[in-house]
């Protein structure tokens, strides 16, 4: 049912002011106002709900306020929120310690945002190629892919191909070679004695989650060994179950050096990420040469423990088996869409890349007229989509999804 929209002296339309007249214009929201939210829905302003199929970018894996997630923070808040790192705290140690179980290495780094992360796992990698590989001082390189999105800091975006993002922002950190995403040809040919890493995501997400040929992670394992690079597996949307395993690198049988972490990390109630690798590559930090103020907070930790214990049930009934089971679910009501306004489908679990035929319309008209009925997406270059709802939806959400999805391009475009 396609909702009303609100005159323009609603509470919508004064929080829109709001926004826009004392709000930095570094974002072009739908016209949504969202004021609670539970599982995988919210209710805006004008209390109208809306089916959550963004989730936050993956930040909300586990739906809005999970009760264990809340919980968590509850106890927490009422003990000890921040020391810094000039002391130590109760959370730390046990968050660092599960969380590397989890994935399988030994050492953690926690910092706070994903741009954080990578930030950090760009300047290990150039430490452990100087200490470690023995590439001659300042002469680093790391090869990234194009159509890539790691954040936004000014060395994130220097390597980005993406003109809204690195467009005004120079001059940009040398350092970095571009190749093309899924081409390993391209990509062994990029890499010199002077390379460090190769930096990817398992699944690019901002790019419309552009799913890479099958072997292509296998590839770049192997051209890692054979030249001695790290591999680094930027997982912040992909990790954590958004495509029905705790890592999407793994789910392709492959285990990078590097994994970066974040979004869901935090529960979608704290800024929480990480550098999860080895003893031989995060031990070439010492005191004084990395650090975070936030980074390692025993509210984050705690939450982040929370989000962990969701994770470690891999039972038939836990987060994980759910989001291969509806992402079947999902892909597969999807695909009933092509030819019938949709030109392709493209994702893994719990998370799609629609491509909008444009003669139809753009992402941006699709996700506003699913708004109007309920179900809230983004678009994202031109005429895709993307779906990641809660690993929490039901099926039967699933299929409300994709049935307004259905009416938009058959009667609103």
């Amino acid at each position: 049912m396609t909702l009303t929209t609100s005159p323009r002296d609603s509470v919508t339309a004064r929080h829109e002011t709001l926004v826009q007249e004392h709000s930095a214009h570094n974002y072009h929201p739908l016209p949504v106002v969202v004021a609670h939210g539970s599982g995988a829905w919210v209710t805006d302003v004008e209390g109208r709900r809306y089916l959550d199929c963004l989730a936050g970018y993956s930040a909300l894996n586990f739906g809005h306020r999970h009760p264990d997630l809340v919980a968590a923070a509850h106890r927490q808040l009422d003990r000890l929120t921040l020391t810094s790192r000039a002391f130590g705290n109760d959370q730390l140690g046990p968050f660092c310690a599960e969380l590397a179980a989890l994935v399988g290495k030994q050492r953690v780094l926690p910092m706070n945002t994903g741009a954080e992360a990578v930030e950090s796992g760009l300047k290990v990698a150039r430490k452990w190629g100087y200490e470690v590989k023995g590439v001659p001082a300042d002469r680093a390189r790391i090869v990234v892919a194009a159509g890539g999105f790691h954040g936004r800091t000014i060395s994130i975006v220097g390597f980005s191909t993406d003109p809204d993002a690195r467009g005004g922002f120079g001059p940009f950190t040398p350092g970095f070679d571009v190749v093309p995403y899924g081409d390993l040809d391209a990509l062994a040919a990029a890499v010199t004695r002077d390379t460090v890493a190769v930096l990817l995501e398992p699944v690019q997400g901002e790019a419309g989650v552009v799913v890479p040929p099958g072997g292509y992670l296998a590839g770049v394992r192997e051209v890692c060994d054979n030249a001695r690079v790290l591999f680094v597996a930027d997982e912040v949307q992909s990790g954590l179950g958004r495509t029905g395993d705790v890592l999407a690198t793994r789910a392709a049988g492959v285990d990078a050096d590097v994994y970066l972490l974040g979004k869901a990390l935090g529960g979608g109630i704290v800024a929480l990420s990480a550098v999860v690798a080895d003893d031989e590559v995060l031990g070439v930090l010492r005191p004084g040469q990395h650090g975070s103020t936030f980074g390692g907070n025993p509210l984050a930790c705690a939450v982040g423990r929370a989000v962990l214990e969701l994770l470690a049930d891999t039972g038939p009934h836990g987060m994980l088996a759910s989001a291969r089971r509806l992402g079947d679910v999902l892909h597969a009501r999807l695909e009933t869409l092509v030819g019938h306004g949709v030109l392709a489908v493209r994702g893994a679990g719990l998370w799609a890349g629609v491509d909008i035929d444009p003669r139809l319309g753009s992402g941006r008209a699709v996700s506003e007229a699913l708004a109007r009925r309920g179900v809230l997406v983004k678009d994202t270059h031109g005429a895709t989509i993307r779906l990641s709802p809660p690993l929490v939806v039901t099926e039967d959400e699933i299929a409300l999804a994709v049935d307004a999805l259905a009416d938009v391009l058959a009667t609103d475009l």
